[in-house]
């Protein structure tokens, strides 16, 4: 993200296009500390660097850290913290301190716990898809909301993501502890990374290690994690979808925010299952039940329709046109409208249905009398859309009594038949 330019009221304390001071990593050296002290190295618009940060910058899909900062004289909240480089830049609301100001810093950490929660459980979902088949290679992530994403080649079916499921749960029921280090380049070999590292130099390498000292999961990682894995249970895959390039996209939930979901949706099916009188394991079975029997009325009530509307075009009044003969009918039914259109195609005859809401749709089986191109000449004179074809074309009347006036103005301009 290129920072925004810097204000009048705070100009930049230093050339822009310098090199700023790099910023030590403490979010990495300290990841369960939610306090810190450091120097102002740096200020841009907004925007101050520091010489150490716990503030997480956004990257790798996961949303920064946010909290607030606090120094001689002032306070401010941190909205927005960005990596350039190896400098850390923290966005704040107001006026920020100067360069060499000290400051302390606090860490909004329920939100980096929750990020956290969802980072630990990226890793371990797609490291139990691997383990299930190694085809199942992820190509991106994404962990900038409660709904965490893994886009994954191989195209896991169903009973995969239920075998992946099964395996983390038993994996984190045994134990999985988290360990981070900086490993050179040329001694990445050692470690079974799921993934080739996307950075050159030394690499920070994340693992967790079963109960038994065992690597579980490897791979190279910038991002915030918890110290075992078990902290980002649950872990709960909501559901799968075929997404651009043959990939599977993989909407999980982890922790709190899971426990979160999940409580809410089983309060909900509660609810829902106190009006229908059924328990919760019954819902289903009662549902489908309904629908079948919504399924029987509809089309019950579309057999009504058919016979209505074959009554209503049989009782019209139909007047002769050259060509054949015409009518119109109103309804405050909008749900007859398409029944009273295929009723009123009928050989020879042109047929205009409107509902009084001003939705119709004329029906024209004199080839003089394209449908479409009438029902746009009314819809000049009433407002309103419409289309289709010279059979039939449907539109909107924003003003249905112009329309009918318009019906009928073209109606008595048609010459007397023969």
């Amino acid at each position: 993200m290129t920072p925004p330019n810097s204000s009048p009221e705070n100009p930049d304390t230093e050339n822009p296009d310098a090199e700023y001071p790099a910023t030590e990593k403490l979010y990495w050296t300290q990841p369960q500390a939610r306090t810190f002290t450091a120097t102002v190295t740096a200020t841009r618009g907004r925007q101050i660097a520091l010489d150490r940060t716990l503030f997480y910058p956004e990257g790798g899909g996961q949303p920064c850290d946010t909290g607030t900062l606090v120094w001689d004289g002032g306070q401010s909240e941190v909205t927005d913290v960005q990596k350039e480089g190896e400098t850390v830049w923290h966005t704040l609301e107001g006026r920020p301190p100067n360069v060499g100001s000290q400051v302390t810093g606090t860490l909004d950490w329920a939100r980096r716990y929750r990020h956290s929660q969802r980072h630990t459980a990226e890793h371990l979902l797609a490291q139990a898809f691997f383990r299930v088949n190694p085809a199942f290679g992820i190509r991106s992530v994404s962990m900038r909301s409660g709904e965490c994403t893994l886009d994954l080649a191989g195209q896991p079916g169903a009973s995969h993501v239920l075998a992946a499921q099964h395996l983390l749960t038993d994996t984190l029921r045994e134990g999985l502890t988290l360990e981070t280090l900086m490993v050179p380049t040329d001694e990445l070999d050692a470690y079974p990374l799921r993934r080739p590292p996307q950075v050159s130099g030394p690499v920070r390498v994340v693992l967790f290690r079963s109960a038994s000292g065992d690597i579980w999961e490897a791979s190279a990682c910038g991002g915030t994690h918890l110290a075992q894995g078990v902290q980002a249970a649950p872990v709960v895959v909501l559901k799968t979808e075929r997404i651009k390039n043959e990939l599977t996209r993989v909407t999980f939930m982890a922790g709190e925010e899971a426990t979160e979901r999940l409580n809410t949706v089983y309060g909900q099916a509660q609810a829902l299952a106190r009006g229908f009188s059924v328990p919760v394991e019954r819902l289903p079975e009662r549902v489908d039940r309904l629908q079948a029997e919504l399924r029987s009325a509809q089309e019950d009530a579309t057999g009504l329709r058919r016979q209505l509307a074959a009554g209503l075009v049989a009782g019209a009044d139909w007047r002769t046109v050259p060509g054949g003969r015409f009518t119109l009918i109103e309804t405050t039914d909008e749900l007859l409208l398409p029944v009273l259109e295929a009723a009123g195609a009928r050989p020879g005859s042109l047929s205009v249905v409107v509902a009084v809401s001003g939705r119709g749709g004329v029906a024209s089986m004199l080839p003089e009398y394209p449908a479409q191109t009438l029902l746009r000449g009314w819809l000049a004179q009433a407002g309103g859309h419409g289309g289709g074809r010279p059979q039939l074309a449907r539109g909107q009347a924003e003003r249905p009594e112009d329309f009918r006036r318009a019906v009928e103005g073209w109606l008595d301009a048609l010459p007397l038949p023969e």
